[in-house]
């Protein structure tokens, strides 16, 4: 998603963007003629239990190397992108360079598999330039991998223009026609993001206020242990499932509260679409997220799987509408600093230092 939007935003401003992924990014605008999309097909082999992902993509990306004369190569995630692009780089014979940004996963997980350490040392000690989505991140890539080579901290953005509270009040009255507080979670429904964790601070708050809803937006794979931990709790009518949505911005903007209880999280990005939208968040103290919620200024930050920590800053909030103002004008404050505005200027000065003079594609 990161990905797709920096090239959005870099095509905008007059730069030949190609991208190479297994399917079309869900928000890459394929209407811009100034932004080509390479598939890399993945083929299954008989002999080998798993696609040979690394190859395909290095296949795929020396032919769009070669085809369009690239100057540089932009990959998200060390693994397996970055591999494949240090070995593109080799088989076309062309001096093209070479951006990694580690996202979380890369480094959180993969990169405390001692087995995956080398691999992914060497892919960004050999990039020319790496990235990480928070300060958080590029200490830790510092501190688990042991890299020696500088690693710029640029945060993830979104376009201020956009993610703004506008067109919620439809959306709003039909969550909550009682006129109930909204609280709100988007996630992929992983393990990581500890939605059972929201729900029972739920239950605790509906022992005094149940004068709210939650809403859950997005799908994965605990979506079906959710939704039967919010019946065993007696929540049903008070929980709304709402699926994948393509649109957020009315989501964010009926919203009262955001709350992301998650175990880790490298930036949190969809905590700043909502206090870009005015909605204070509710946060748990990990990772990258201290970097986005100022505790006590636009929203709180809790101990992870501290439930009853998270039902009192939730009812805190629910239950003052003063207070809950502030934080929702300071978070939209906040928000803006990791404008497309701001943040896009930051990667097309490092592009042109490690590119030759002519305009980098």
């Amino acid at each position: 998603m990161v990905a797709a939007e920096l090239g959005n935003e870099l095509a905008r401003r007059g730069h030949e963007i190609h991208v190479l992924s297994y399917r079309v990014p869900f928000r890459m605008d394929s209407e811009n003629s100034r932004i080509h999309y390479h598939e890399v097909e993945l083929k299954e082999y008989p002999l080998f239990p798993h696609p040979l992902i690394t190859v395909e993509i290095t296949a795929r990306l020396v032919e769009v190397i070669e085809r369009h004369s690239l100057d540089l190569v932009h990959v998200h995630y060390a693994l397996p992108n970055s591999v494949s692009a240090l070995l593109a780089r080799e088989m076309a014979g062309r001096s093209v360079k070479i951006i990694t940004t580690v996202h979380g996963t890369d480094i959180t997980i993969w990169g405390r598999d001692k087995s995956l350490q080398p691999v992914i040392r060497y892919s960004l000690e050999k990039s020319d330039l790496v990235t990480a989505v928070s300060e958080s991140l590029r200490r830790e890539a510092v501190e688990i991998l042991g890299v020696e080579k500088e690693i710029h901290t640029i945060y993830n953005f979104i376009d201020t223009g956009v993610y703004r509270r506008s067109g919620g009040e439809k959306l709003r009255l039909k969550l909550a026609p009682g006129g109930e507080k909204i609280v709100l979670h988007v996630s992929n429904f992983r393990p990581v993001k500890r939605i059972p964790d929201l729900l029972h601070a739920f239950a605790l708050l509906q022992e005094t206020n149940r004068d709210v809803v939650l809403a859950l937006a997005g799908d994965g794979v605990e979506r079906n242990r959710v939704a039967e931990l919010s019946e065993k709790l007696g929540l049903k009518e008070r929980v709304r499932f709402l699926g994948i949505r393509k649109n957020m911005v009315p989501l964010f903007s009926a919203a009262d509260l955001f709350v992301l209880p998650s175990e880790k999280e490298s930036f949190g990005l969809a905590a700043l679409e909502a206090m870009a939208c005015s909605v204070p968040v509710i946060a748990t103290n990990t990772g990258g997220l201290p970097e986005l919620v100022d505790h006590g200024q636009n929203g709180f930050l809790v101990p992870v799987g501290d439930r009853r920590a998270l039902c009192e800053a939730m009812r805190e909030l629910l239950d003052d509408d003063s207070l809950r103002g502030r934080f929702a004008r300071n978070s939209r404050e906040k928000a803006k600093l990791f404008s497309s505005e701001v943040i896009i200027p930051r990667y097309e000065a490092l592009y042109r230092g490690i590119s030759s003079p002519h305009q980098f594609r």
